[in-house]
């Protein structure tokens, strides 16, 4: 089994009981006791031996029993997963990951138009205004980030590509849940009853005299209807966002499933994921893998802004609807065309935050001059971001 001299094997197997309890198995501290007794008994050498006396400890079903392997090899030796990303960074798609990625392009091909586009480039290499002008030394270090380079960044803060443990799903979940609460909500023009309010309700207060011989004892009160901002989550998933695409869909997947946001992904094309962000199956891992294994290539962001505000959410847009877009700027659109698209969004009432990966605003032709319709841009590399930007998302 993999394991590291600074971590202690008591923490590693309480690691490994969280993940169990994560996809349903009952491993309390009993039976991570006995486990610990059967590690000290067999060592770490017999390894066949000890697997199969933690299964018979922690499996209580078939269905657990059957579910054990899968488990097993994800926490205990993640670099042998079909479909996962290695030390290399090259994925390697399993046939259920191929079925996954063929799925969605499937319907991103569907929604494309069947003339070809003028300029474009293949999709096996970077094309023009993908990536941003910069030095070979600065393009080097960023190929190598993206192909799975060593990195002095602690794993809960840079996630790119790796099965995350459930304690820190629960952080990122966490983080979700608190932004979410501070979603300002917008009055409708609808009233709701309450104990107290500007609006005297007159019929209730009719209705609750009959008990009083017509008496008006309890006078009933109208307050506005406050509904929760819709939100939108756009990603970038093109060539230049590889080492970042997964975090971002961690990121979205939290937001669907607290906010209940809509969750579309993009590169030359737009194609809605919401459903795939919001089952919670032990799965999911594969199906966020699927989504960043299969696209690449170069980034069309105005053209899928407008396919958004035209067709994919052209009915729930409204005033306070939040969207959110993930992405370094990088268009291979005409410039000014992003600002066209950002300008049709905000007219139809949306608040538009832009998070970006890197620490400074990308300084893209295309996103300087949609900048005035952008209300805050947001810096989004890690856990650590996302938790910094709590004070100025509402």
């Amino acid at each position: 089994m993999n394991d590291t001299p600074a971590t202690a094997p008591s923490e590693r197997l309480a690691g490994f009981a969280a993940l169990l309890r994560e996809h349903g198995l009952t491993v309390g501290v009993a039976e991570q006791q006995a486990m610990l007794q059967a590690a000290v008994r067999f060592g770490p050498l017999q390894e066949r031996s000890l697997q199969a006396a933690w299964r018979a400890i922690a499996c209580h079903s078939h269905r657990e029993w059957k579910l054990w392997p899968d488990v097993y090899e994800r926490f205990w030796h993640p670099d042998k997963l079909r479909g996962g990303v290695k030390v290399s960074g090259q994925t390697r798609a399993s046939h259920n990951l191929r079925q996954s990625v063929q799925a969605l392009h499937d319907r991103m091909n569907e929604q494309q138009d069947t003339a070809s586009q003028p300029g474009a480039q293949p999709t096996s290499t970077h094309t023009a205004g993908d990536m941003p002008a910069v030095s070979h030394n600065e393009q080097d270090a960023a190929s190598s980030r993206a192909q799975g380079g060593a990195s002095r960044t602690e794993a809960l803060h840079q996630r790119d590509g790796q099965m995350w443990m459930p304690q820190e799903l629960s952080a990122l979940q966490s983080l979700a849940r608190q932004i979410t609460a501070k979603l300002q909500p917008r009055n409708t023009r609808r009233w709701r009853v309450a104990l107290r309010g500007p609006r005297l309700d007159l019929r209730q207060t009719l209705r609750r005299s009959v008990g009083w011989g017509g008496e008006l004892m309890q006078p009933a009160w109208k307050v506005k209807r406050q509904e929760p901002p819709r939100l939108f989550i756009l990603a970038d998933v093109s060539r230049s966002m590889e080492s970042h695409a997964a975090l971002f869909l961690r990121v979205a997947r939290a937001f669907a499933l607290e906010a209940q946001a809509r969750v579309f992904v993009f590169h030359t094309r737009l194609a809605e994921v919401t459903p795939l962000m919001q089952r919670d199956t032990p799965v999911i891992q594969e199906k966020v893998n699927a989504v960043t294994a299969g696209f690449g290539g170069g980034t069309r962001i105005a053209a899928s802004l407008q396919d958004f505000t035209r067709h994919e959410a052209r009915v729930q847009l409204n005033r306070g609807s939040r969207v959110w877009v993930f992405s370094d700027g990088f268009d291979t659109d005409e410039p000014d065309r992003l600002a066209a698209a950002l300008q049709a969004l905000r007219a139809r009432g949306a608040r538009i935050t832009w998070f970006h990966p890197t620490l400074q605003i990308p300084a893209a032709a295309a996103l300087q001059r949609a900048r005035g319709s952008i209300e805050r841009f947001v810096p989004l590399a890690s856990l650590a971001d996302l938790a910094a930007a709590r004070a100025v998302l509402q």
